[in-house]
């Protein structure tokens, strides 16, 4: 089950962050989706050692922590998208198909006339096609 997601501009600003569960544990999700920009930069700016290839907009997982993994996304505008999942047992595939669908939404929310480039993402659209893509991604992990 997805817990966090989160949409991280390119000055690792948050535009978005939304969290799937109790009020309790938003701080430490956010703790989570701010340590995880250090290991985005790191296979950024280091692709020699560990990480995609250039031209690949999927990172993969980021680091497990406690009960949760991370994984990452890069849009070409530098951009991050960040999911944090209970889900242990979670496919690259499934996680590809969440980002893409998420990345579809995010462009949609972000062409919007009205919307600011580089400020806070405060559409109702937006959170009602995340909250969609977060449900649908927790049940199809949940068949497989």
């Amino acid at each position: 089950m997805s817990v966090c997601v989160a949409v991280v501009g390119h000055q690792n600003n948050p535009l978005y962050i939304q969290s799937f569960t109790d009020a309790d544990d938003a701080l430490k999700l956010h703790h989570i989706v701010h340590c995880s920009l250090d290991v985005i930069d790191e296979r950024v700016n280091n692709p020699k050692k560990s990480g995609p290839l250039l031209n690949e907009t999927f990172l993969g997982l980021l680091y497990p922590a406690d009960n949760y993994k991370v994984y990452g996304y890069l849009t070409n505008t530098k951009v991050k998208f960040i999911l944090v999942t209970t889900d242990l047992d979670v496919r690259d595939a499934s996680v590809r198909n969440f980002f893409r669908r998420f990345h579809s939404a995010y462009v949609d929310a972000v062409s919007n006339p009205f919307h600011v480039p580089g400020k806070k993402i405060t559409s109702k659209t937006f959170a009602g096609r995340v909250s969609s893509i977060v449900n649908s991604f927790g049940s199809s992990t949940a068949t497989e």
